[in-house]
C-alpha cells in the first residue's frame, strides 16, 4: 500500500512538472507571437504608406503617359508638319512612359497583395494569443486542483483497486492536456510560419522584379522560418502525435521510428505480426509511451547500433519486444534507485500495470537491452 502511494506521488509530481513545463511553453510562445505582431504590424503600416506613395506616383505617371499618347497622336497624325526627330523622340517618350507605368502598377499589385497577406496574419495573431491566453489560464487552473485535492486525496487511499483507479485518471489528464496544447500549437504557430515562409517566397519573386540589397538576408529568413517551422512540429509530435488519435497505434508507432531513424541515424527495424486495429485511449497512450521511452534511453544511454521492435496482436492482448545491441545495465539497480535516473522505467512499468499487463527488463551490462510488455485489452 505504501509503495502504491509513493508511485501515486511520484506520478503527481512528474504530472505537475509536466504541466508547468507546458505552461512555461505555453507562456514563451504568447510572448513570441505577441513580439511577432508588434513587428507584423509595424511592417504592414510601413506597406501601407509605400502603397499610398506609389498609387500618387501612378496617378502622376498616368497622366503624364495619356499626355504623350496625345503627343505622339498629333505628332503621327500632322507628321508633315514635325521632323523625323520630333516623331521620333514622341514615340520614344510615350513608350518610356507606358513601360514606366506597366512597371510601377506591378509593383503596387505586389505590395496590395504583401500588405493584405501582412493584415490576415496579424489577424491569426491575435485568435493565437487569445488562445494561448486562455489555454495558460487553464493549466493554472489544472496545477492548482492538482497540487491541492490530488495530494490530499492520495493521503485518503485505502485499496489497491482505488490506488490504481485514480493513476488512470491521472494520465489520462496529462494526456488530455498534451493533445489539447499539441492542437493549439498546430493550429497556430505551425500554420503561421508556414504563411510565413510564404510571405518569405513571395518576397524573393518581388525581389527580381525589383531589386534589392536585402535578397540575400530574405533568404537567411527564409531557412530560419523553414527551421523553425519543423522544430515546432516535432514539438508538437512528442506531445501528442496527431496520427495516433487519427489513425491509432501501429501507424504511430511506424511514425515516430521513421522520424526517429532519420533524426539519428539509428537503424530501428520494426516487426508486425497479426492485423492492425484500434484499441482503447489507454492502452493506444500506454504502449506507445513505452515505445518511446524505450528508443529514447536507447539513444541516450545504451550506444547501440541495431534496434528491433515487434508488436504481436493476438486476440486478447498485445505483446511488444523492443530490444537492442548496445551496453546494456543492470534493471534492478536502476529501478531501485531514488531520484529521476530511474524513473523513466518507473514510468513504464506503472503505465503497463495500471493496465492490468506485465513488463520486463532483462539486461546486463554488455548484453544490450530487452524490453517485453505485454497488455490486455477489451473494445475500443
Amino acid at each position: 500500500m505504501l509503495a502504491e502511494v509513493v508511485n501515486l506521488d511520484s506520478i503527481i509530481t512528474e504530472t505537475l512538472s509536466a504541466i508547468e513545463n507546458g505552461k512555461r511553453q505555453v507562456f514563451d510562445i504568447a510572448e513570441s507571437t505577441r513580439l511577432e505582431h508588434s513587428r507584423l504590424k509595424r511592417e504592414l503600416e510601413d506597406t501601407r504608406r509605400e502603397v499610398e506613395a506609389l498609387v500618387d506616383e501612378v496617378d502622376q505617371l498616368s497622366r503624364e503617359e495619356k499626355k504623350a499618347r496625345r503627343r505622339l497622336a498629333e505628332v503621327s497624325k500632322n507628321f508633315n508638319r514635325y521632323t523625323e526627330n520630333d516623331i521620333k523622340r514622341a514615340y520614344e517618350e510615350a513608350q518610356e512612359k507606358q513601360i514606366t507605368l506597366a512597371r510601377l502598377r506591378g509593383r503596387e499589385n505586389l505590395l496590395r497583395y504583401k500588405r493584405d497577406t501582412m493584415d490576415q496574419s496579424l489577424r491569426r495573431l491575435d485568435g493565437m494569443l487569445a488562445k494561448a491566453e486562455g489555454l495558460a489560464s487553464q493549466l493554472s487552473v489544472i496545477t492548482n486542483y492538482l497540487a491541492g485535492n490530488l495530494r490530499d486525496l492520495s493521503q485518503k487511499i485505502g485499496e489497491m483497486q482505488q490506488v490504481q483507479q485514480l493513476g488512470v485518471s491521472i494520465i489520462k489528464a496529462q494526456e488530455e492536456e498534451r493533445r489539447r496544447v499539441a492542437r493549439d500549437i498546430h493550429d497556430g504557430p505551425a500554420q503561421l510560419m508556414a504563411n510565413i515562409v510564404m510571405r518569405a517566397e513571395f518576397c524573393l519573386k518581388m525581389m527580381e522584379v525589383d531589386q534589392s540589397r536585402v535578397k540575400e538576408e530574405l533568404y537567411a529568413l527564409q531557412d530560419m522560418v523553414r527551421q523553425s517551422l519543423q522544430d515546432v512540429r516535432k514539438i508538437i509530435f512528442d506531445l501528442r502525435p496527431m496520427v495516433l488519435d487519427d489513425l491509432g497505434l501501429v501507424p504511430a508507432v511506424k511514425r515516430y521510428v521513421e522520424d526517429f531513424q532519420t533524426q539519428y541515424g539509428l537503424p530501428v527495424e520494426l516487426v508486425l505480426i497479426g492485423n492492425p486495429r484500434r484499441f482503447s485511449m489507454a492502452v493506444e497512450v500506454a504502449l506507445f509511451r513505452v515505445v518511446q521511452e524505450s528508443l529514447s534511453n536507447i539513444r541516450k544511454h545504451s550506444r547501440a547500433s541495431q534496434v528491433m521492435i515487434k508488436i504481436e496482436i493476438l486476440n486478447n492482448k498485445i505483446n511488444a519486444v523492443i530490444k537492442d545491441n548496445g551496453a546494456g545495465f543492470s534493471p534492478d539497480g536502476v529501478l531501485s534507485r531514488a531520484g529521476r535516473e530511474g524513473f523513466g522505467l518507473v514510468g513504464m512499468r506503472e503505465r503497463v500495470q495500471i493496465l492490468q499487463g506485465e513488463i520486463r527488463f532483462q539486461s546486463a551490462p554488455g548484453q544490450g537491452t530487452v524490453v517485453t510488455v505485454s497488455v490486455p485489452y477489451g473494445d475500443a
